[in-house]
C-alpha cells in the first residue's frame, strides 16, 4: 500500500497514531474530534462538548483578564526525540484532540497507545484591549516533558508531569494569529528512564492503571503589566497570623498592598502594606477558622503597581501533641481524627482529568456524605482547583508524592529529580488550606532502603519549605522513624498504633496512623466494569470478594468497628480506607468506577465513621495534670 493511502486509510479508522516523516503527509484536512468509546463512560462523558474547563485554572493567584485555550487542537504522534529538530510549523496535522485529556482517554479523541512522543498545535489570537501589557502563557500540566514553540521559535522547555508553568510570550508574538506546538515526551516504563508516575504503566494490571500522555490540565493566556505578581504564597493561621510573599516579575522590591474580604462580603476586614521578596506579616482579628465541619475561607486583593491578583485562604494550625498519652494530630488547637479514603483521581472517560467540574466535586461531596472529613490523595497531584474545592468543601487532604516506578530503584540523577519535583510540588500546593500533610513515600515505591535512608533528609527539607504541616515520611513499610507518623497498612484487618504490627514496630513518639486498610471488594454487575480483559481478569486478586451488597457492607462494618476498638484501647490517631472509587480492575470502592453506583449503606456508614470519631474523642479525654510541654508545633 502506498504511504498516501496508509495515511488515508489510518485516518478514516481513527485507531493509528500517525509519526510519518512531515514531507510525506499529504493532509488537507485533520480527522474531526470526536469522543472515542472508552471502556466505560460516566453520565457525564458525553456532556463535555469541545469547549472543556471553563473555569480559571489557577485559584491562589487569579488574573481578571485571561483567554482559555482549552478546546480542540491538532495532534499526531511523533517517532522520537529526534523530530524536535523538524516541527511541524505551519503544517495541518492529521488528528483534531481535545485539550486537557490524556491522550489516552476516550475524551481526548485519540484513545491511543504508546503514546509516548507527540505533537500538539493550535493557533490562537490576542484580545486587542491587552495592547500595551505583556501576555502570560500558562499550562496546568503536561506529562513528562514540553518543548513549546511560538511562530516558529522555541519558547521554553518543562520537565514534570503534575507541575505547572508559565512565560511571557509577548515578544514571540505577531499581530492576529499566533501558532502555538507542544512537543509531548512521556517515557512512562520506558528504560533508562525511572521518573515520577505513580500508578501509570503501559502494562496496567490490577492495581497499577493506563498512563496519561501529553497535555492533561487547562492552557490559557492572561494579560499582566511589564513588572507582574509572579508568585504568591499565604499561610494563615488560626490565631490571624498572615504570612505573605508576592515575588516581581522583575525581581525588584516593590511596593504592595493586600486587603483581606471575608468571603461573600465586599467590606475589608483588613489591610497592609509591604514589599515583594520579603515576608509580609500581619494580622487578622478573630478570624473564623477553617475546619471540615466549618470550611470559612477569606478572599485576598493583592495588588501591586499595575498588576492586581485575587486569591484566598483559610486561618487554620495543624499541630502534633501527646493527648492522654497518645499522640494526636490537632487542628485549631483541637485534637481531630482525620479518617477519609484513599483517593486516586482516576476516570474511565478522562484517566487523569476528570470530564467536568462537576463530576470532580461529586466525588468530594460523596465522602462528606458519608462522614468522612478527610482523603489521601494517592500518588497523584490533582489541578488547582481540586484543592480549591476541598477547601471550599470542607475536607482535609494528605498529599502523597507521585512515586518512581516501583519495581526500580533510583540511581543518583534520578533520586535527585524525584527531589527536585517534590520540591516543587510542595512550593506549588503549600498555600491550600484543606492539605494538612505531606506523604513522601509509598509502600517503598521508588524508595532507596539499602545505601541510606533519604527520606529524613527529605523530611527536613519539607519541613523547611512548610513548617505549617505534619510529614508522613513513610506510608506503609520500610520504616526507619522519619516524619510524624508511625503508618501502618494491613488491610482486611487493620493494626493502626497498636503493638501487633506486621512491618516495622509501632512507634509510640509518632502518630498511630492506618494509611491503607478495607479493600473489600464486589462486583456490582459487567455494565459497571471498565471492559479490558486484563483488568477483569485481575479481579480476583482483590483481597476479600462479596457476591452482594449487604455482604460487603456487613463485611466492612466489622472491620470499621475492628478500628474502634484500636481507637479506644491503642493509639490510632487516624485511618485511611480503601477506597473513593473503583479504579479498573480494582472493585473496592466506595462508588464503581463510573460513579453510578454507590455501594454503602449510607445511614450504617456514617453511624460508624462517627462511632470513630466518638472513640477518639473519648480516649482523647485531657486530664488537668497533661503536661502541655508535650506539645510540639512544627
Amino acid at each position: 500500500m502506498h504511504a498516501s493511502a496508509l495515511l488515508l486509510s489510518a485516518i478514516a479508522g481513527g485507531a493509528l497514531a500517525i509519526s510519518l516523516p512531515w514531507s510525506q503527509q499529504p493532509i488537507v484536512n485533520s480527522r474531526p474530534y470526536a469522543v472515542q468509546t472508552p471502556p466505560l463512560d460516566t453520565n457525564w462523558t458525553y456532556q463535555v462538548g469541545t469547549k472543556p474547563w471553563p473555569q480559571y485554572p489557577r485559584p491562589k493567584l487569579a488574573r481578571s483578564e485571561w483567554k482559555s485555550l482549552n478546546g480542540v487542537w491538532m495532534y499526531a504522534s511523533a517517532s522520537g526525540k529526534g523530530d524536535l529538530s523538524i516541527p511541524p510549523f505551519n503544517q495541518t496535522l492529521p488528528q483534531e484532540v481535545l485539550v486537557p485529556f490524556c491522550l489516552e482517554s476516550g475524551l481526548s479523541g485519540i484513545q491511543g497507545e504508546n503514546t509516548i512522543y507527540s505533537w500538539y498545535r493550535t493557533t490562537f489570537t490576542v484580545p486587542s484591549k491587552w495592547t500595551g501589557d505583556r501576555v502570560l502563557l500558562n499550562f496546568g500540566a503536561v506529562d513528562y516533558e514540553a518543548t513549546v514553540f511560538i511562530n516558529g521559535r522555541t519558547a521554553t522547555f518543562h520537565r514534570g508531569g503534575y507541575t505547572a508553568f508559565s512565560l511571557d510570550v509577548t515578544d514571540y508574538l505577531n499581530d492576529g494569529e499566533n501558532e502555538l506546538i507542544v512537543f509531548a515526551f512521556d517515557p512512562t516504563d520506558m528504560d533508562p528512564y525511572v521518573v515520577p508516575t505513580g500508578k501509570q504503566t503501559l502494562h496496567a494490571s490490577h492495581i497499577f492503571y493506563r498512563p496519561c500522555s501529553g497535555i492533561w490540565q487547562s492552557v490559557w493566556i492572561e494579560s499582566a503589566p511589564s513588572n507582574h505578581i509572579s508568585e504568591l504564597s499565604i499561610d494563615a493561621t488560626a490565631s490571624g497570623q498572615v504570612n505573605l510573599t508576592v515575588n516581581a516579575s522583575d525581581g525588584k522590591d516593590s511596593s504592595v498592598k493586600v486587603s483581606v474580604y471575608e468571603r461573600g462580603s465586599k467590606k475589608v476586614i483588613a489591610s497592609h502594606k509591604g514589599a515583594a521578596g520579603s515576608p509580609i506579616l500581619f494580622k487578622v482579628k478573630s478570624p473564623k477558622t477553617w475546619s471540615p465541619d466549618s470550611p470559612n475561607l477569606y478572599d485576598f486583593e493583592v495588588k501591586m503597581g499595575k498588576d492586581e491578583v485575587s486569591s484566598y485562604t483559610g486561618f487554620r494550625t495543624v499541630t502534633k501533641q501527646a493527648v492522654n498519652g497518645v499522640q494526636r494530630i490537632i487542628l485549631n488547637g483541637d485534637m481531630i481524627f482525620p479518617f477519609g479514603t484513599l483517593d486516586q483521581g482516576y476516570w474511565p472517560d478522562g484517566i487523569y482529568t476528570a470530564p467536568t467540574y462537576e463530576a470532580m466535586t461529586y466525588d468530594i461531596k460523596v465522602l462528606k456524605q458519608l462522614g468522612y472529613n478527610m482523603l489521601r490523595k494517592h500518588v497523584k497531584v490533582e489541578p488547582p482547583l481540586y484543592y480549591a474545592a476541598a477547601d471550599e468543601l470542607g475536607i482535609l487532604i494528605m498529599q502523597d508524592m507521585p512515586c518512581l516506578r516501583p519495581s526500580r530503584g533510583p540511581n543518583e540523577e534520578q533520586q535527585a529529580e524525584f527531589e527536585r519535583q517534590l520540591q516543587v510540588i510542595v512550593e506549588q500546593f503549600k498555600g491550600y488550606t484543606s492539605i494538612f500533610s505531606w506523604a513522601l513515600y509509598n509502600e517503598g515505591w521508588g524508595q532507596i532502603t539499602q545505601s541510606y535512608n533519604p527520606e529524613f533528609a527529605l523530611t527536613d527539607i519539607v519541613h523547611k519549605l512548610d513548617p505549617t504541616r505534619l510529614v508522613n515520611a513513610v506510608s506503609g513499610w520500610h520504616d526507619h522513624g522519619a516524619g510524624e507518623f508511625s503508618d501502618n497498612h494491613h488491610y482486611t484487618s487493620p493494626q493502626c498504633g497498636t503493638p501487633f504490627h506486621d512491618n516495622a514496630p509501632f512507634d509510640p513518639e509518632r502518630i498511630g496512623f492506618q494509611g491503607e486498610f478495607g479493600g473489600t471488594g464486589h462486583n456490582v454487575s459487567a455494565e459497571h466494569l471498565w471492559k479490558v480483559k486484563r483488568a477483569i481478569d485481575g479481579i480476583g486478586e482483590t483481597y476479600e470478594m462479596y457476591h452482594t451488597l449487604d455482604e460487603w457492607n456487613l463485611r466492612s462494618r466489622y472491620i470499621l468497628n475492628e478500628l474502634r476498638l484500636q481507637v479506644e484501647l491503642y493509639s490510632c490517631a487516624g485511618g485511611v480506607w480503601t477506597q473513593t472509587t473503583d479504579v479498573e480492575g480494582e472493585l473496592n470502592g466506595m462508588l464503581t468506577y463510573d460513579r453510578r453506583i454507590l455501594r454503602t449503606d449510607v445511614e450504617q456508614w456514617k453511624k460508624d465513621i462517627q462511632a470513630l470519631y466518638d472513640a477518639a474523642a473519648i480516649r482523647s479525654k485531657v486530664s488537668s495534670k497533661e503536661d502541655s510541654s508535650l506539645k510540639v508545633d512544627l
